[in-house]
């Protein structure tokens, strides 16, 4: 392809508003433009890229015995009733009327739709196994749709839905799913870690997420360098501490602490460390009033704590609220002398201090020498509610976890009979017995893999793509190539020769300063460039530069074809 017959346009600079670094480098690459709020238009360079994402990820789930379908995009809400999510989806579904005033969704996922298709035609458990996939535009109104791509409105997603007898054969589905996504995040060159995760609004009950490793990333991932240990850290368990040594008690003493309502404030203070203090949250779940109790140096975990019976759903309690109960204000809060009836759930680590800080329920006031079994009366529930921090002990028992950063790219539930119960999608089994079918989805966020990837590779000079989905493998880089017969001729020659052997080449053939091109294609990420030039040609040597790398060496122009597939073939 020569750029003269391209559609590119590269920004020296991205547009304010863009603050992740593929965001930025997506618009100044010319890859996508914006057309409104979390809408963006894929232009030819950033399309080629995308549709190779697609095309391993087709050849991998096809590979893996999946058929791919293709569901329609706008779904009607009837079905949506009887699975009775929409109600409860929230504000993500996009909510349509047609000309009837019919109610219709533009489909944020596709549970419903594939089990509609299951209920008609599987009637018999001869016809499972089945896994059925597609790769299509879904829509969800974030509330702030931001970072490009990577949190848009519109996005292409791959989603499979699978059919099964029993719970066995799910179990089997979901390994071979769990192997197809590493062999996909592998052929796509990218850093990857599979992690145990939460099932969140899509139910059921085994569940794992696929991240691709950045700094950038918003989700945090726990890991032992030890073992294959990983989560998701909302799931991943907090063990308590081990082989604590015992202390002699303090004694109970009410100390002033004005204006220090916070954790810092307090260890400040008193000259402690915040792992020295006990943080008391306050909150009201099903119309009851309930003290949080958590190390001063860790943070509560909203979907842990949310498992517990009766705090399915719970919110902060008010200022009122905490003054009705504790006669504090917030900031001041404990456990100590409060009424017998309040119900009190401790985390592990915070179960386990001895001679700590807390508030005295009175305003300026805190308490030390605190300890549970003497100055804590009321029947204290202990639970894993925190988030797990660099240090703690693995949960496998092989190590002590580290936090890393990743971007989700990828889950796969095993969803169970949740939809196939709602929406009577049944079979009948040998004894001609009438059961539901056990259920498993895998979906990966397609577009959402080309930011990803830019995040994980990228310098100052621009994108450095993995070359599996680089939007062509070699650019050449034609120095007068308007004003040199002798260089247009060489590249035209060399541009249909590479393309006969099946090399993607992209010719900047425009006449640009060697500057200019060479900071374009370095923006756009292409792998190599051949730089040509008459004194190149003359003296028989051109310059090959690697992109990932930065280092140069010559090739030779007498069999230059043949030197270029060898170079290619070095790095696979």
């Amino acid at each position: 392809m020569r750029l003269t017959q391209f559609f590119l346009n590269t920004l020296r600079e991205a547009p304010t508003e863009a603050e992740l670094t593929s965001h930025r480098l997506m618009l100044r690459a010319g890859l996508i433009k914006k057309l409104g709020g979390g809408l963006y238009s894929w232009l030819p360079l950033g399309f080629r890229v995308l549709k190779k994402v697609e095309n391993i990820i087709r050849e991998e789930m096809e590979r893996a015995g999946a058929l791919e379908v293709l569901m329609p995009a706008i779904q009607p809400a009837e079905l949506w009733t009887e699975s009775g999510r929409w109600a409860i989806f929230g504000e993500q579904m996009l909510k349509i009327k047609d000309r009837h005033d019919r109610d219709f969704c533009f489909g944020p996922t596709h549970e419903e739709v594939i089990t509609d298709i299951a209920r008609q035609d599987i009637k018999s458990y001869r016809q499972l196994p089945i896994n059925l996939y597609q790769i299509q535009t879904k829509f969800r109104d974030e509330i702030r749709p931001r970072f490009g791509v990577m949190r848009a409105r519109e996005f292409l997603m791959k989603d499979a839905y699978s059919f099964h007898t029993d719970f066995d054969d799910l179990e089997r589905e979901y390994q071979n799913m769990f192997d197809t996504y590493c062999r996909i995040f592998e052929r796509l060159g990218l850093k990857y870690r599979p992690v145990a995760a939460d099932t969140g609004a899509i139910g059921g009950t085994g569940s794992h997420e696929f991240h691709v490793l950045a700094e950038s990333g918003e989700d945090a991932i726990a890991y032992c360098p030890e073992s294959d240990y990983a989560a998701n850290i909302e799931l991943a368990e907090a063990v308590a501490p081990q082989d604590i040594e015992p202390q002699s008690m303090d004694s109970l003493t009410k100390i002033s602490t004005p204006k220090a309502t916070t954790c810092e404030d307090v260890a400040i203070h008193l000259k402690k460390s915040t792992s020295d203090i006990l943080k008391t949250l306050a909150l009201v779940a099903n119309n009851e009033f309930v003290l949080i109790l958590i190390r001063g140096d860790h943070q509560l975990n909203e979907i842990k704590l949310s498992k517990i019976n009766g705090m399915n759903e719970f919110r902060f309690a008010t200022d009122e609220e905490v003054q009705n109960y504790l006669g504090s204000p917030i900031g001041f809060i404990g456990p100590v002398n409060i009424d017998s009836n309040i119900r009190i759930i401790s985390d592990r680590a915070a179960q386990l201090m001895v001679n700590f800080v807390c508030g005295a329920n009175e305003r300026d006031y805190h308490l030390t020498g605190v300890n549970f079994d003497r100055d804590i009366k009321n029947n204290t529930e202990v639970a894993d509610i925190r988030n797990v921090i660099s240090g703690d002990l693995s949960p496998d028992g092989n190590g002590t976890l580290e936090i890393c950063r990743g971007i989700e790219v990828g889950h796969i539930f095993q969803l169970r009979t949740k939809y196939s119960e709602l929406l009577k999608c049944q079979y009948l089994d040998k004894d001609g017995k009438s059961k539901p079918t056990e259920m498993g989805c895998y979906g990966i966020g397609v577009s959402r893999i080309v930011a990803a990837a830019i995040e994980q590779g990228h310098d100052d000079k621009g994108i450095i793509w993995p070359e599996s989905i680089a939007p062509y493998k070699l650019g050449i880089a034609a120095i007068g190539y308007k004003k040199s017969e002798l260089v247009r001729n060489f590249c035209n020659d060399l541009e249909t020769k590479l393309k006969e052997a099946g090399i993607e080449v992209l010719l900047d053939d425009r006449g640009e300063r060697p500057g200019v091109m060479f900071a374009d294609l370095e923006l756009i990420g292409i792998p190599y460039r051949l730089t040509v030039g008459d004194r190149g040609i003359n003296d028989g040597q051109l310059e090959w530069t690697d992109r990932l790398t930065g280092e140069t060496s010559s090739i030779a122009c007498d069999g230059i074809v043949d030197a270029i597939i060898g170079e290619l073939h070095k790095k696979n």
